[in-house]
């Protein structure tokens, strides 16, 4: 396992554009959130395509000018998908490499969270959403973009994850249990392209980025005086997911990278 916390300091200095992201396709899953509006930006920044896809077309179209614009004109589209949809997933992976001829790499941050005040009082209801929303759309973008990273010389399928998944508390029993059945796909697809790769190793790879919870600008103005201690800012988490692309896959296949500190 890797701690990329002093790593990503170093790799804010690097020039954009001209590094393992410069023209590759990458697919933003979850692009129309905070954490993927600095995704989006950070990776067009580096020279990707970035195609993203949310379930809001409102703050997905929001998103995908902000990218444009802060990167310059960049090329960043972006699309409603249903992700609970396995063959709306697949067509949306068909368009993406079709329109640009390759996908080196799949963005997930497709989040949601529910939880109680004790374990006594957890909701199945709770776990029926999660499952769904953590899950189902891990299970289904993996399954359509597989082949086209397998045939990437840099596929990359990023997760992001939590650090309850490890350390589950009494009231976060459903969440925690749909993130670690989430890491765990997630670490069979690693299987997957290790096998694959016989011999020599890995070409794709298949890595866990790990957070305790995520904050951004507008978290921040709510609650002035919070800490957000072990938090990990989304500008943060999107130099994370590009510095995936930096090493060599079999570095980073089925690592998970934390980002906050270990439980």
């Amino acid at each position: 396992m890797s701690d990329l916390r002093t790593e990503n300091t170093a790799q804010k200095g690097k020039t954009m554009g001209n590094g393992a992201l410069d023209g590759a396709v990458i697919a933003v899953a979850g692009a129309g959130g905070p954490a993927g509006r600095a995704t989006l930006l950070r990776l067009a920044e580096a020279g990707a395509i970035v195609a993203g896809a949310d379930n809001d077309p409102e703050r997905l179209a929001e998103a995908v000018d902000a990218a444009r614009y802060g990167a310059g004109g960049a090329t960043v589209t972006g699309e409603p998908v249903d992700l609970l949809d396995l063959d709306s997933t697949r067509d949306w992976a068909h368009r993406v490499e079709k329109e640009f001829g390759r996908i080196d790499g799949v963005v997930h941050l497709v989040g949601g969270w529910r939880g109680s005040e004790t374990f006594i009082k957890t909701s199945l209801d709770d776990w029926d959403f999660l499952e769904l929303l953590l899950v189902k759309t891990v299970q289904h973008t993996s399954l359509a973009f597989f082949e086209g990273l397998q045939r990437s010389e840099l596929g990359r399928y990023v997760l992001i994850s939590a650090a309850g998944a490890s350390n589950p508390s009494a009231g976060n029993a459903a969440y925690a249990a749909a993130k670690a059945a989430a890491e765990a796909w997630t670490l069979a697809l690693a299987d997957a392209f290790r096998k694959a790769g016989g011999a020599e190793g890995p070409t794709s790879a298949a890595a866990i980025l790990v957070v305790k919870a995520l904050v951004h600008e507008a978290m921040r103005a709510d609650r002035p005086n919070a800490k957000f201690a072990g938090f990990t800012d989304v500008k943060d988490l999107a130099e994370a997911i590009a510095g995936v692309w930096e090493k060599p896959a079999p570095e980073v296949n089925g690592q998970r990278l934390w980002l906050t500190e270990k439980p």
